[in-house]
């Protein structure tokens, strides 16, 4: 809840900063109030992202057909709980559930909108080309996200830069279209925008796009590492670097959903320089081997 608090509290603080600056650049010209955008636009902005991380459990059950264990069948399905539930234990949260997918690659994810009510799964390929060691630092990888409110603070931060991409891009406008201010009119909503206005709209919504989708892969990158180190401190360095090191040696695609590319254990990729690094969920698995390499 504390999270979630955050959540909103962050956003009415956005809003209230683009506020000042529309009070600053003095667009707020008489008989237009920019007030119904700001609020349009945080909702907009951050109800997406809070729909999809009360929905994220429910929706990656159903996009991966992952099968909660309720009651163990067999000798492997019964570690893999007891293994979880003690690593929770240790990280100081509620049990997850604990469910397994199908697919030949190996991969592993957690999501779930409170730390207490979390889902860690692991897919078949994880546990037909992994020793125990290796599955075992893969959870506690999971686990870590999930102590680390992984889930709640990159919803935040979607939230965050989507309102802000929102609003930046109808200042900008407004400041190119100056025959009302660009604003929303109290007499209709649109009422004196130009050519100009919709033109550049148009631009500065892709150029801030593409800005903030930048924002949030560094903030997934960055969340790997410290599940990285978390799984360290849960399994054991030397089991989270092997496991690592396996993912490297495999060369697999992620084969996740789309939308759920950035909660696997595996980018995929191996190799990536440039602009296509700056673009990554997660960062090269020899970056996360290295980053482990020099905590030790």
């Amino acid at each position: 809840m504390l999270r979630i608090g955050l959540f909103l509290g962050t956003n009415l603080a956005v809003l209230f900063i683009l506020n000042l600056i529309i009070t600053v650049l003095g667009l707020n010209q008489s008989g237009t109030s920019w007030m119904p955008m700001l609020i349009m636009a945080g909702i907009i902005g951050m109800a997406g992202s809070f729909i999809s991380l009360m929905m994220s459990k429910t929706m990656a059950k159903r996009s991966t057909g992952a099968q909660v264990i309720e009651s163990p069948g067999n000798d492997t399905e019964q570690w893999l709980v007891n293994t979880v539930h003690a690593q929770a234990q240790k990280a100081g949260i509620s049990e997850p559930e604990v469910a397994i997918f199908e697919s030949p690659a190996p991969n592993a994810f957690a999501t779930g909108a409170k730390k207490d009510s979390a889902l860690v799964a692991v897919s078949i390929g994880l546990l037909n080309t992994m020793d125990k060691d290796e599955v075992e630092a893969v959870l506690g990888h999971e686990v870590s996200h999930v102590a680390n409110g992984d889930m709640v603070t990159l919803s935040l931060v979607q939230g965050v830069v989507n309102t802000f991409v929102i609003v930046l891009s109808q200042i900008i406008s407004s400041l190119v279209d100056r025959r009302r201010g660009g604003g929303y009119s109290e007499s209709g909503y649109g009422y004196g925008r130009g050519m100009g206005y919709r033109f550049t709209y148009m631009i500065t919504q892709t150029i801030l796009g593409f800005l903030a989708t930048l924002i949030v892969r560094w903030f997934s990158r960055w969340r790997e590492y410290r599940a990285d180190a978390g799984g360290a401190a849960l399994a054991g360095r030397e089991k989270m670097i092997k496991a690592l090191e396996r993912l490297q040696q495999l060369q697999r695609p992620a084969q996740l959903p789309a939308h759920m590319q950035a909660l696997g254990i595996n980018g995929g990729l191996l190799g990536v320089v440039g602009l296509k690094k700056l673009t990554m969920t997660h960062p090269p698995l020899e970056d996360r081997i290295a980053a482990l390499r020099r905590a030790s």
